[in-house]
């Protein structure tokens, strides 16, 4: 079977394709190119993408009759048109599950050294700006026992909320539908987002992208949060209206923001730049070598699923 591998993976992700399949690895770097893509396809079986990698209607149209799988190194599928693919009879692989304690490590990361300046202290040591520790040098706000609010409680938010009770944190959740008790496993469900942003200290944003979430983080919603409140996003990065956020940690409302995802991805708002107590991170929320081996591993094996259907 042949597989198109549109960009680079982990070497021990790429032993695998290779064994399994005769790989046409792009290695594609920056601007996903669709016109590439398509001059690579002849006789070629499944494809392995990215998010950075969108597959449009109009692509997906264009694909040879050979294609029978799309896998996404992802647990989003935003990128790609499932529809389409369905319409056409391609299957679609995503990698759900692997990636949530990654996720989470990362979310809480965000946490930390957005409450305690971490990333504004580095700076100003590599700047040769450090004198000296003084009583009131670089006061940040801790995060033990406080209140967490995750906005999302998936797989990710479930296992942030798991990390964040070792804190002593007090947990609180906005979801679609309330979770079983034992999936709370204590935390306090919110059936409106008046009351939940209203009553904790940290906010982690993990939900899904698209039309439903776009900018759920408005200027009224941040209104609605405490002064002082931390924004972390690890999710999506078309939940956040960046124009308010920005507004917000420059007036001081938000306390801080550590944020993993951006709009526009990798052409984030330039205000973010410019200010010291947003944490910026380049979208490594599952970049752990065993968590990307894992992901591809799911991949290859939805592939595997797809070309070979049990008969």
């Amino acid at each position: 079977m042949a597989l198109l591998i549109t960009r680079e993976l982990h070497p021990n992700v790429a032993a695998r394709a290779a064994r399994e399949h005769a790989v046409r690895q792009l290695n594609i770097t920056g601007a996903f190119d669709p016109a590439r893509v398509l001059q690579n396809l002849d006789g070629v079986d499944a494809i392995l993408c990215t998010p950075a990698d969108p597959f449009d209607a109009a692509l997906i149209a264009q694909l040879p009759d050979s294609v029978r799988a799309i896998a996404t190194f992802s647990v989003g599928m935003e990128h790609l048109d499932v529809a389409a693919a369905a319409a056409r009879g391609i299957a679609i692989c995503h990698t759900p599950d692997v990636l949530s304690t990654a996720t989470a490590e990362l979310a809480l990361t965000l946490m930390l050294m957005a409450a305690r300046r971490a990333g504004e202290g580095e700076r100003l040591l590599r700047a040769g700006r450090w004198h000296g520790l003084s009583p009131t040098f670089h006061l940040g706000v801790g995060v033990a026992g406080k209140s967490l609010g995750i906005l999302g409680m998936g797989r990710i938010g479930r296992e942030l909320a798991r990390m964040a009770r070792g804190l002593a944190m007090t947990i609180h959740y906005r979801n679609r539908t309330r979770l079983t008790p034992e999936l709370e496993a204590g935390a306090i469900y919110h059936d409106s987002d008046a009351s939940f942003l209203a009553t904790i200290a940290f906010l982690s944003i993990n939900i899904p992208g698209g039309a439903e979430t776009r900018h759920w983080l408005n200027a009224e919603r941040i209104a609605q949060l405490r002064p002082g409140a931390i924004i972390v996003n690890t999710g999506r990065g078309s939940t956040v209206d960046d124009d308010a956020l920005i507004a917000a940690l420059r007036s001081g409302h938000i306390l801080a923001a550590g944020l993993d995802v951006f709009n526009h991805e990798p052409n984030l708002h330039p205000g973010y730049l410019e200010l010291e107590n947003a944490v910026l991170l380049p979208h490594i929320g599952s970049a752990t070598v065993e968590t990307r081996d894992a992901m591809g591993f799911l991949a290859l094996d939805g592939i595997a699923r797809a070309l070979n259907p049990p008969t």
